[in-house]
């Protein structure tokens, strides 16, 4: 099927271009998004005569994208999801979460914008790819933790896995202690037998 583009769409061709697309591809994506235009003589005269407008709008689009993509670029952005101790999320972190994310902390951002090949299902840091404009498009950072502390953690550098391990050694190092107080409990009292004992032995001899 043909259609002649109203914009740049990656991996097809700039606006104005007239391209072969497979039917379902142009019925469900392009022309409902108004991406493009079924390339009868009709359309592609009224594209012609609307290219002016459209180039115009385009350069508009454009413009106010890249104002927010210096802005966007490079941004962190929290989620805090539930997930067990080697960090598998229960759930997901979808294109909407990422948009939500990111509008809260004052970015408007659609779900559509947002480009995940699947969802995140990971406690860490994920870069997220953001089309802003079929010609602009930026990379955030979602922060996925399991509470705030644990995304400024992450946000330090450090990976679940370590955070784990230094929790683990922490409960151990506990525990140790907890062992040489007892040790040190059990010592005490061991001296304190063994002094009543040569008390006793110290009386008994004075007796005689």
């Amino acid at each position: 099927m043909q259609v002649i583009l109203l914009e740049r769409v990656a991996k097809l061709g700039q606006m104005g271009d007239v391209v072969d697309v497979k039917a379902g591809y142009a019925r469900n994506f392009l022309l409902p998004q108004g991406k493009a235009l079924t390339a009868s003589e009709g359309n592609i005269a009224q594209f012609e005569t609307q290219k002016a407008q459209l180039e115009a709008r385009n350069l508009e689009t454009k413009k106010e994208a890249e104002d927010l993509a210096t802005k966007l670029d490079g941004q962190q952005f929290v989620v805090i999801r539930s997930a067990s101790d080697a960090g598998a999320l229960y759930g997901s972190v979808t294109p909407r979460d990422a948009a939500d994310a990111a509008t809260e902390s004052g970015f408007s951002l659609d779900k559509k914008q947002i480009a995940l090949s699947k969802p995140i299902k990971e406690l860490g840091l994920h870069k997220v790819h953001v089309i802003l404009h079929p010609e602009v498009q930026v990379d955030i950072s979602m922060n996925v933790a399991r509470s705030a502390e644990e995304a400024d953690l992450q946000a330090s550098g450090k990976s679940i896995q370590e955070l784990a391990a230094e929790a683990e050694a922490e409960a151990e190092f506990e525990i140790a202690e907890l062992f040489d107080d007892i040790g040190a409990a059990a010592s005490e009292d061991d001296d304190l037998v063994e002094t009543s004992a040569d008390a006793s032995e110290e009386e008994v001899q004075n007796d005689k």
